[in-house]
């Protein structure tokens, strides 16, 4: 298995760029992979400099619908016109982050539901022997506290996200599982709880941003969330690769008690 970061929030590999997005490309024996796309085409350029073909993708994965993961969509669907898209039925809903100076649009471009490449999933999806998907994340554990500012608007009014909309998947290949949820909205605890529900076992490796960044100052409060997670985090026999939402500041109070079990992740990095 290979599996390697296209864009992240933070630089890494010379020459690669960075921003506020996250993707992954994985190979597996049946499977070439694309993670989520970014916010913008970098990662095509970032694929370029890493040696990556990405025309060569069979199937991509949205984790959900919102444009730091889905902007690159329209650009890679324009070079692999072949590549199935698997994404949530609702990851096409009206989403905003509600903030001091006004509302932000956050979802997905319309036209990419559009595309005759992509499969809307509904419920769990298992799409072969390698590949599984599931939702339906139940529990509120230590929920990510941005997610009171995120919102979607129905009948011109604003409610809160369910996140309805996020999908995991599982990579299984030799015996081994790894976990991807691009921003963990639901709280990646919780995510885990449903992981072991369906899988009856911890997985090997998750990938995942966890959605602690904050702008400003952490309360108390916040630093105790934060650190609880890391304690249930390191009590498991799983290495957690994470970066993105998850906040510089937030990965250092983590790495303090998860030692080697967290690994940040940089643009262009190598995983496997």
């Amino acid at each position: 298995m290979r599996i390697v970061n296209l864009i992240e929030n933070t630089p890494g590999v010379p020459g690669c760029s960075y921003e506020h997005g996250l993707s992954f490309y994985i190979e597996t024996k049946k499977h070439r992979l694309l993670a989520d796309s970014g916010a913008t085409d970098q990662f095509l350029h970032n694929a370029g400099v890493l040696g990556i073909d990405l025309s060569t993708v069979d199937t991509m994965i949205l984790s959900h619908g919102h444009y730091d993961h889905a902007g690159g969509i329209r650009a890679f669907s324009g070079m692999n016109p072949d590549a199935k898209i698997y994404l949530r039925a609702s990851a096409g809903g009206e989403y905003y982050h509600l903030k001091a100076d006004g509302e932000k649009y956050i979802g997905i471009e319309k036209e990419i539901l559009k595309l005759g490449q992509c499969v809307f999933v509904q419920g769990d999806l298992e799409i072969d022997d390698e590949l599984f998907l599931y939702t339906d994340v139940p529990g509120t554990r230590y929920p990510a506290r941005g997610n009171r500012l995120l919102k979607r608007r129905e009948a011109g009014e604003f409610v809160q996200d369910t996140f309805d909309h996020e999908q995991c998947l599982v990579i299984s290949q030799d015996g081994k599982r790894i976990l991807l949820s691009g921003c963990a909205h639901t709280g990646i605890l919780n995510i885990l709880d449903r992981y072991k529900e369906i899988f009856h076992s911890e997985p090997d490796m998750v990938i995942s941003g966890f959605h602690l960044m904050k702008e400003g100052e952490y309360t108390q409060d916040e630093i105790l969330n934060i650190r609880n997670i890391a304690r249930e985090l390191a009590e498991m026999d799983t290495v957690f690769y994470t970066g993105h939402c998850t906040g510089e500041e937030a990965c250092g109070i983590m790495e303090e008690i998860m030692g080697e079990k967290l690994r940040v992740l940089h643009s262009g990095m190598t995983i496997l």
